[in-house]
């Protein structure tokens, strides 16, 4: 583990609320680029952005047929960069695919995309993690309220809050097949969980998150406080959302599956260090050692 400062202690004995020590938005608000000034100020503000056609029908169409060949590909199967849902041992995300797929790397260094991500960070920017995730109908489990940035810095090494999420959907998402929920405004309280990280936490938390998960109590705080939005789009929209939102979906029991690829940008001036809360670093396909910014 890291013998830095922390400023955001967590996986301790008790849990603790800290105000949040870093900037939203790190860019300056006159810098050109393809958020306007009015939305940057609503990132800001509510930890997240929504951009209701990113992609066009046909763009989606590249996109959906690549997720398709990789889940069902036994060699992707195979690959530990593969995750599969416990009851069905359906392939519940694939980690690392702006690696194993050309056509997902190329939506990396669109720059609707990472363009966004260095309006927001102020900086060059690397791929911290990407994912597809597939929720299939009638069954798909879904993921506890946390925040990634949490995660991030206990277990990866991240110093700071200097990471944007981005969830493209590459189906519709309703309001009834487990969509993304966010707390509006929770980014601006880091909330540190209690209980040590077992080694090799992420093998079992990849599944069904257990370590660095808020308690009842903070959960209903921080909701009471702030709320909940559920965010629901046509294929090819998006939501850009903070690495410190509380956020979370349910299981998807309806017929009509949910899928999206999910892109992390880290700031190559926030690199990763050794983990602040965890014995040993999770594997590079989950969190990036490859400094490399995304050109």
């Amino acid at each position: 583990m890291t013998t830095l400062t922390d400023a955001y202690p967590s996986r301790a004995a008790t849990e603790v609320a800290v105000p949040r020590q870093d900037p939203v938005v790190w860019g300056a608000p006159d810098e050109p680029g393809p958020i306007s000034v009015p939305d940057l100020h609503s990132y800001e503000r509510d930890g997240f952005l929504a951009v209701e056609e990113l992609l066009s029908e046909d763009e989606v169409a590249v996109y959906r047929r690549e997720l398709e060949r990789l889940v069902t590909d036994p060699a992707v199967r195979a690959d530990e960069r593969s995750v599969v849902e416990p009851r069905t041992r359906e392939i519940r995300s694939v980690f690392e695919v702006h690696r194993i797929s050309e056509v997902f790397a190329g939506l990396v260094r669109d720059e609707r995309v990472v363009g966004r991500a260095r309006q927001i960070l102020g900086s060059d920017v690397y791929v911290h993690q990407s994912r597809i995730n597939v929720k299939p109908g009638f069954g798909a489990s879904g993921f506890y309220w946390h925040s990634d940035f949490e995660t991030w810095h206990a277990e990866d090494g991240l110093p700071n809050m200097r990471t944007v999420s981005v969830s493209i959907a590459l189906t519709e998402n309703l309001d009834t097949n487990g969509g993304l929920m966010i707390m509006p405004g929770s980014h601006r309280t880091f909330l540190g969980c209690a209980g040590a990280t077992p080694k090799d936490n992420y093998k079992k938390s990849l599944q069904m998150q257990d370590a660095g998960t808020p308690s009842d109590e903070a959960l209903t705080e921080l909701a009471s406080r702030h709320g909940i939005k559920l965010f629901t789009g046509k294929a090819g929209s998006a939501t850009w959302f903070d690495c410190n939102c509380m956020h979370g979906s349910g299981d998807n029991i309806t017929p009509f599956p949910r899928s999206n690829v999910f892109i992390v940008f880290n700031s190559v001036e926030n690199t990763a260090v050794e983990p602040f809360a965890a014995p040993v670093r999770r594997p590079e396909f989950i969190g990036a050692r490859d400094f490399t910014p995304v050109r």
